[in-house]
């Protein structure tokens, strides 16, 4: 079985299509979601109908909670601009999304860790940005998940983790935003270096799954133009170079 795995889209529509294409031509059999589909200056509706158009498990990320469950007070200028282009049906869609899932009894997914949507599983954040988080922190998150692959997302960092037992945890990076800022636990920077969409393909193979991490060339004109059409240049800038702080 060949799984490919994609997260954080961010209303990326341009970012989604490129990386569908690469997994349809990877021969990949099935697809999964870990959340944050739509929030961004982006094509939120260009996203929601292309997702629609292809069903497939999905887990619900942090900003999917905020616009799906309506919840105003939470949302950033991302949320509202996403929010201005999709319907009172695609926030039911969010709001019924699932926290956490399972594929074929082997994979487990969720988007930030299994206990919260807002924490980073793999990273800890330290004055300014983030690093690889302490291995007890990374594995005391996992304890009681007997699943061989736990995926997740949230920190648009492409990693993975082998935990002392085998275990694989995997982040397949960011499809749509390869980089932000955030005040959440601290003021801190994430950034890739790159502006290719970033995917990630599983598949057993004798008896283990394999991992291999992608980046996705594609033309991001027309979403920078959208960004900085909603007023957001910091948004403009990572999508164009990946880098938030030049």
């Amino acid at each position: 079985m060949k799984v490919g795995i994609i997260a954080d889209i961010h209303g990326n529509s341009a970012a989604l299509d490129a990386v569908l294409a690469e997994l349809d031509a990877q021969g990949v059999d099935a697809i999964v979601n870990l959340g944050d589909l739509l929030a961004g200056p982006l094509d939120a509706r260009g996203t929601a109908d292309r997702l629609a158009a292809r069903p497939k498990l999905t887990v619900r990320g942090n900003h999917d909670r905020v616009m799906g469950l309506r919840q105003t007070a939470l949302a950033d200028a991302s949320d509202r601009i996403a929010n201005a282009q999709i319907t009172n049906g695609d926030r039911d869609w969010l709001a019924e999304l699932p926290e956490t899932a399972i594929l074929n009894g082997e994979i487990f997914l969720c988007h930030g860790t299994p206990q919260s949507d807002m924490d980073y599983w793999l990273e800890q954040v330290v004055p300014g940005h983030a690093v690889l988080a302490p291995r007890p922190q990374i594995e005391a998150a996992a304890a009681g998940l007997d699943f061989p692959m736990l995926l997740c997302g949230h920190s648009h960092r492409q990693r993975t983790v082998r935990l002392a037992d085998g275990r694989l945890i995997l982040n397949p990076g960011s499809v749509g935003c390869p980089g932000f800022s955030w005040d959440f636990p601290a003021p801190h920077v994430m950034q890739s270096g790159t502006p290719d969409a970033a995917c990630a393909i599983m598949e057993r193979a004798k008896g283990q799954w394999i991992s291999h991490l992608l980046h996705v060339p594609y033309d991001a004109s027309a979403m920078v133009a959208l960004a900085r059409q909603h007023g957001s240049d910091e948004w403009a800038r990572v999508v164009a170079t990946g880098w938030i702080d030049g």
